[in-house]
């Protein structure tokens, strides 16, 4: 006989759903509602000062692909992905395994080093302006030692390299707690089983902390990969707002903002182009987990 399950009263439902109510209304016009008016305003060219608006289809993204800040943004902010997010991980991965092991004052450590997660990130920012403009300690430094300065804030070649270094610095903490959290679900058994067979350290984290790590590491790529892809503040502070030297850390967030609040009558550029940032995002996690699946498995 095939078993049924017993039928919820229908005042019971009700509750439920009442429970339930404060919770949907929240996310229905905070999150849903706002993401269907983007969607609206991508097609349009709007007024926002009037809010008179008239719809131009797909001439947004047209304009879009003839615009060479686009392209800035877009080599920017892939360069920043490609080079942050690998080395965010392989980093904090890295100083998870180290404070694994039996090391003294290890709860110490991990306060000292979670600490720049703590730190807002434009106080962050400003800590790396001081180090690194015409006057900071690194310059002055590079000046005694080497004889030469260099114009990190003001050199095209070098702008966005601090960005990438600051956003290195501050998120490596975070992640390599979850990490470390990771580390503490493997069975200690493993580790004495490679021990035995004459495995070293290295062979130890390659072959065992790696391949368990799959679940968490997956995480911790996709969090990265969707905050890289969202920079912003750093940009901003360390620009001034406009994405210089010669647009060399401008970004996507950064362009959506010039687009929205800095150029008139500009309100469907900025939502079409977060319409195609948000596709960007989704297709990346996609490719992403195509080679890393979250539950550890392999292809």
């Amino acid at each position: 006989m095939m078993s049924t399950l017993p039928k919820i009263p229908r005042g019971a439902s009700i509750g439920a759903y009442a429970f339930l109510l404060p919770a949907l209304l929240v996310i229905g016009l905070f999150t849903l509602a706002p993401i269907a008016y983007a969607l609206f305003v991508s097609v349009q060219k709007m007024d926002l000062v009037s809010g008179r608006h008239s719809f131009v289809g797909l001439r947004n993204l047209a304009y879009l692909v003839e615009d060479d800040k686009f392209w800035a943004a877009c080599h920017n902010t892939m360069v920043y992905v490609a080079v942050v997010v690998p080395l965010q991980t392989a980093i904090a991965m890295a100083l998870a395994c180290a404070l694994n092991g039996r090391i003294r004052f290890k709860r110490s450590f991990v306060t000292l080093l979670f600490l720049p997660t703590l730190t807002s990130s434009a106080a962050m920012t400003m800590i790396f302006m001081w180090l690194f403009n015409n006057n900071g300690l690194v310059v002055q430094f590079l000046q005694q030692h080497f004889g030469h300065s260099v114009n990190f804030l003001g050199d095209p070649r070098w702008a966005l390299g601090i960005i990438m270094l600051m956003n290195v610095f501050s998120t490596i903490p975070g992640y390599m707690v979850v990490f470390l959290a990771g580390l503490q679900e493997i069975p200690a058994a493993l580790y004495e089983a490679a021990l035995l067979d004459g495995a070293g350290p290295f062979s130890r984290h390659w072959e065992i902390s790696v391949p368990q790590l799959t679940p968490v590491t997956c995480y911790v790529l996709t969090m990265g990969l969707i905050g890289c892809f969202q920079v912003f503040d750093q940009a901003f502070i360390l620009s001034g707002g406009e994405g210089g030297p010669e647009n060399a850390t401008l970004t996507f967030t950064l362009l959506i903002y010039h687009f929205a609040f800095k150029n008139y009558n500009t309100m469907g550029l900025a939502c079409a182009l977060a319409v195609v940032l948000t596709a960007i995002i989704f297709c990346a996690t996609l490719i992403l987990n195509r080679f890393v699946r979250p539950d550890g498995a392999n292809r």
